[in-house]
Formats: C-alpha cells, structure tokens, sequence
C-alpha cells in the first residue's frame, strides 16, 4: 500500500489531561491518540498536531495528521479509531490529505473560545467546563479594551514568562458576546503563545470589574513586560475551536 498521509479533525473534554502533548508519567490527549491509532494500524503511530492544548484545555476542532502505509479505507477510519479511543476523545472528520501537509506548519488561523459562567450562584455542571465569575462584569468595557489588541503586537505582556517564543503575533479578531449565563469571547490569530488567550482574559476580566480601564491595555500591551497584565484565566473555560488553512 502507497503511503499516505491522513488529517483527522478531533474533540475532547481535555479535564483529566495534562495538556495536548505528551508528558512522562501523566495522561496526555497526544498519549491517548497515538496509541489509539496504534493499535488500530498495528504500527507505532506518531502525529503532528496544530495546537498544543494546555493541561485541562479543551478541544471543539483541534487537527492533527500521520502517516501510513496501511490500508484501511479512509471512511472506516473514523467509526473504528472513535471504538478505541477514551469516551472523552472523539474523531469528528477523517481525510486523506498531499503527503506535505503538516498540521501545525500550514496552519492560517486558529480561533480559540473561552466561556465564562457568570451568574451568582454557582453550578457542579458546569464547573469543569467554564471559569465561574459570580461578580457583574461590563462588557462593553471588556469590547472598548480588547480593541487595543487587535493588529500585529508584541504580546509579551499576555506570554507567559520564560516562554522562548518569538512574540510578535497577529490578532485578528476578538468577539465578546454573552448567552444566557454565559460570556462568550473567541479569538483568531494566525497563532497564539503559550498562554496568551488566558492572560488576556485574565485581563479582560479586571477590564469589566472596574480594576482596569480599557485605555490601561493599551499601557500593558505597549509595555511588554508579563508583571503588568492581569492574571491567568483558569484553563477549564478555553477551547481551541477550529484551525483554518489555505
């Protein structure tokens, strides 16, 4: 069989992962998958992946590829790998893809979501799925400071420290809208750094209680310095949504 190289749209509900990548001793989504798909083309199975969740991240369209020689029909691919994978991973779309591709390098865009469970009381539902904020927030005030991220910046104030990155990115766009209990914010760069997503909404939040004025974004962006912005988000609201490519 010609070898071939398959891209495989996945989800997950990363609460019992360490992140995406694969770590010594601790449960990875990465662990979880490559040995899925070993056992079912009885071969050892690498993959290359377009986001590197971190521990506790979820997933709506994280994508991920290998290589293969083996012959199972592309159409089979996803009933068969969902029957080995855990209940909390599943494929969504498997596809045969030019032997070039790679997940990550030809990546465009990747949008990320994070979910706020603003009300004031809290729920057991929705605690592993979403950053409880009992406190009434101004979205209006969190749109007015999120406008100072858009564009290409150095986002070293939003990286987490002794991150070897390069810093500079292109945020596309930021959208904040709320659903019921829930604020919504999604985000689309042509990629982000590690952490970046929740250390703007950990500073988008102070934005909307009251502590941060949006022209001070402007300030801590300008700034370049991680000690200025606000803190972490927890990972347990963010979900890496969907990855574009040409």
């Amino acid at each position: 069989m010609e070898l071939r190289n398959i891209k495989l749209i996945l989800e997950y509900d990363g609460t019992s992962y360490y992140g995406w990548q694969r770590q010594p001793n601790l449960p990875t989504v990465q662990e979880a998958v490559e040995e899925s798909l070993s056992r079912l083309f009885k071969e050892e199975i690498k993959v290359i992946a377009a986001g590197r969740t971190d521990a506790h991240v979820h997933a709506k369209g994280q994508v991920i590829n290998f290589k293969t020689r083996a012959s199972l029909p592309i159409e089979a691919i996803k009933p068969a790998l969902n029957s080995y994978l855990p209940d909390d991973i599943r494929v969504k779309k498997a596809e045969c893809v030019p032997l070039n591709f790679h997940a990550r390098r030809d990546a465009l865009k990747r949008t990320y979501r994070y979910i706020i469970y603003n009300h004031p009381f809290s729920s057991p539902f929705y605690r592993n799925f979403a950053w409880y904020i009992p406190d009434k927030l101004s979205l209006e005030e969190m749109r007015k400071a999120s406008r100072h991220l858009i564009g290409k910046h150095d986002f070293s104030s939003f990286q987490a420290q002794g991150s070897p990155a390069p810093p500079v990115r292109r945020l596309e766009r930021i959208s904040i809208f709320k659903r019921e209990k829930f604020i919504i914010t999604e985000l689309t760069a042509d990629s982000f750094l590690y952490r970046m997503v929740r250390n703007i909404m950990g500073t988008l939040v102070e934005v909307g209680r009251g502590r941060l004025s949006p022209d001070e974004v402007r300030d801590i962006l300008e700034a370049k310095d991680r000690k200025f912005a606000g803190p972490t988000a927890p990972p347990q609201g963010l979900y890496l949504m969907r990855v574009e490519y040409g």
